[in-house]
């Protein structure tokens, strides 16, 4: 039976590493760190999740691993394309790492519930298969703890130990046991995320790589960002659980069968790459206990690393919290941040912090918090990043660079975490979201670049050099490519629209600006009177809340499973990074340092008559 690459059916066998497949010769795994000279191991993804091993020898390119996976998927090779990251491999295989993750997708995609079952062909294929239940993708020094859990977990499979579903969450997730039955690692395949393929309740209809529950945070690529979360947790600083990338291969990750509907086909060894993370025991999370108690350090800290990394789904729900046993620690506890897998956007996005609203995060940084933050290096950052995690996107990392920036900008200026965050965080005005005051600022820096007229013409990009593009089709116009010509229709006068000035605020603090030392910016740096970061008035984007495509009856489709197009509105992307060329990227930065302090100024301004508003927030709601 011909194998379809496109079907909807993922009957996901252990593939073995092949060494030679057109010899039918395979080979098993090497001891780790002991690859020989040349020599790279890599595991292929499909578009379904199917994870295939594979070694490449130092001649192999892009033709020869296509040809050897065309023999076990029966998949023509002039139509499937592989990625890396946001890289589409042409031949060239110089960049690719040992254990890296591939991900095969064919180049036109065409889904049917009558293609068959996907699966290796030859039955002789999966008895070869030598490699271990557990392999850590990565080999930074901070997984050795990783490690020994993984040794715990695979003493404890082998003598029947099997791991229990998460039965909470829109996502597949497993607790993994040890030989004493304790939960102590939680596992999220990438396939089985919301919308992914897999997802095991309902949420499906959409491909791996295509933007799923964040336009701007594709399908089967959160668990990667789980990782990044804690190797950016220097020193242990926020108390992210230790997190690490694997392929593991087990009978209980869920395979969705699309020829019988809803019916899950046969359990079988399936393997899956997905986000390891140590499993925290705990009382309770921040939506069951009153948020007066937590340490203001831990809170500072958590508060941190979601601006570093642009969370924006930092609700009370995936905050754990552990009381404190011991003399003299009555009604003490500690915090516990998981579930980072909607951080590092690929564009500025709307971030949800729940702590912008608890008072602990109006008390200004301690001097040992700002030593921290003064530390923080975002260029050293992003090629720890690109080390460990090769397959994370450039634009991921702009973001991660931006916001580092403006923290640091920030805290020096004076700003406490509440100012920081709610900088960044949009505001609805009659209906409609309105840019934060991060955008506004990321905005006119764009504005600023443009009129230097110094860069030379951008070189078309091609359709077939990017599988998705995110927004695109929702945007009803371009920012990122017609900002100045946006600008001078909105007001129908040619007036940006950032330039609008606050009456109210310009004669009432007039004496203040001037001894906040605003007379000594460059004369090419916007006042803060010149900057509306309330932007009253102005309407850059409509939030549209309309639904895509057809709507099947009931919401649901033939299948029983919901569609992925029918449970999230059109989202809004003011301010993207990733299609400035380095030369401009660089330019931009400068602009937006040098705009931030206006910024700040205005910040102050608009805190002090805030200072006696009472915070109430509460969790999102999914």
């Amino acid at each position: 039976m011909s194998l379809k690459l496109d079907s909807p059916v993922q009957t996901q066998t252990v593939v073995g590493i092949l060494k030679n497949p057109l010899t039918g010769e395979h080979h098993g795994n090497h001891s780790e760190g002991k690859q020989p000279a040349g020599r790279r191991r890599v595991f292929v993804q499909t578009e379904t999740g199917c994870v295939l091993g594979m070694e490449l020898d130092r001649n192999d390119n892009v033709h020869t691993v296509k040809r050897r996976l065309q023999l076990v998927l029966n998949v023509p090779t002039e139509e499937s394309s592989l990625t890396f990251g946001d890289m589409v491999l042409k031949n060239d295989l110089s960049a690719i790492r040992n254990d890296s993750p591939l991900l095969l997708t064919r180049k036109q995609m065409h889904r049917s519930s009558s293609t068959p079952c996907l699966s290796p062909t030859g039955r002789e294929i999966q008895p070869r298969d030598r490699s271990g239940p557990i392999e850590i993708l990565g080999h930074s020094d901070r997984f050795v703890g990783t490690r020994l859990l993984v040794k715990e977990i695979v003493k404890a499979i082998k003598i029947g130990v099997d791991p229990i579903p998460v039965h909470s969450g829109l996502g597949g997730a497993y607790y993994f046991r040890n030989s004493r039955g304790e939960s102590v690692a939680i596992v999220k395949p990438t396939d089985e995320e919301p919308f992914a393929p897999n997802n095991p309740k309902g949420f499906v209809g959409k491909a791996l790589g295509q933007p799923g529950l964040k336009r701007s945070v594709r399908v089967g690529e959160t668990g990667i960002r789980e990782v990044a979360a804690y190797l950016l947790d220097y020193d242990h600083f926020a108390n992210v659980p230790a997190t690490a990338l694997v392929k593991i291969t087990h009978s209980i990750f869920n395979v969705n069968d699309g020829v019988n509907g809803d019916k899950p086909s046969k359990k079988k060894l399936v393997s899956k790459i997905a986000s390891f993370q140590q499993f925290i025991q705990h009382d309770f999370d921040a939506s069951d206990h009153g948020t007066s108690s937590f340490p203001v350090a831990a809170v500072h800290r958590i508060g941190i690393l979601d601006v570093r990394i642009l969370n924006t789904d930092r609700h009370a729900g995936n905050l754990l919290v552990r009381k404190l046993d011991g003399a003299g620690r009555f009604g003490q506890v500690e915090l516990i941040p998981i579930d980072h897998g909607l951080c590092l956007p690929e564009s500025v996005e709307d971030p949800y912090f729940e702590w912008i609203h608890w008072p602990q995060a109006s008390v200004p940084f301690s001097e040992d918090e700002l030593d921290y933050i003064e530390n923080l290096d975002p260029v050293q950052d992003c090629e720890m990043l690109r080390s460990e995690l090769p397959m994370i996107r450039e634009a991921c990392l702009r973001v991660l660079v931006l916001c580092t920036i403006f923290l640091k900008e920030a805290a020096s200026y004076g700003l406490c975490l509440a100012e920081i965050g709610e900088m960044m965080s949009r505001e609805f005005r009659g209906g409609e979201e309105e840019p934060s005051e991060l955008e506004v600022v990321c905005i006119e820096a764009r504005r600023l670049v443009s009129e230097r007229e110094v860069y030379s013409p951008k070189s078309e990009v091609r359709d077939d050099d990017f599988q998705f593009h995110i927004d695109t089709e929702d945007l009803d116009w371009d920012f990122m490519t017609r900002s100045s010509s946006y600008f001078s229709m909105a007001n129908g006068n040619g007036r940006n629209p950032l330039s609008r000035l606050e009456e109210s605020v310009e004669e009432e603090k007039e004496s203040e600006s001037e001894e906040d030392g605003e007379d000594d910016f460059p004369e090419s740096i916007p006042s803060i009177s010149m900057i509306s970061m309330s932007l009253k008035g102005t309407r850059l984007q409509e939030k549209s809340h309309k639904f895509h495509g057809a709507k099947p009856e009931n919401g649901y489709g033939s299948s029983g499973h919901r569609s992925a197009n029918e449970q999230l509105p059109t989202s809004v992307s003011f301010v993207k990074l990733a299609d400035m060329p380095e030369d401009e990227w660089t330019v931009f930065l400068e602009k937006f340092q040098e705009l931030l302090y206006p910024a700040f100024a205005k910040r102050k301004l608009v805190t002090v008559g805030q200072r006696q508003r009472q915070r109430l927030g509460s969790s999102c709601q999914f």
